[in-house]
């Protein structure tokens, strides 16, 4: 076994991962989470302490 067996390998068990995270990804099961991730950005933080208007 030469070096180049050895990245034959690498690269076959590397697009098997990829393969295997798109599939996770695209699961129907995964879509309900993915959804409310994609809504965080717009989600309005709560106000920060003393920013209620009050003058200091």
């Amino acid at each position: 076994m030469d070096v180049n067996d050895l990245r034959s390998v690498t690269t076959l068990f590397m697009f098997v991962a990829f393969l295997s995270i798109v599939v996770w990804a695209w699961k129907g099961s995964r879509r309900e989470g993915f959804e409310d991730a994609a809504q965080l950005p717009f989600v309005d933080d709560l106000p920060a302490a003393g920013s209620q208007g009050e003058k200091q």
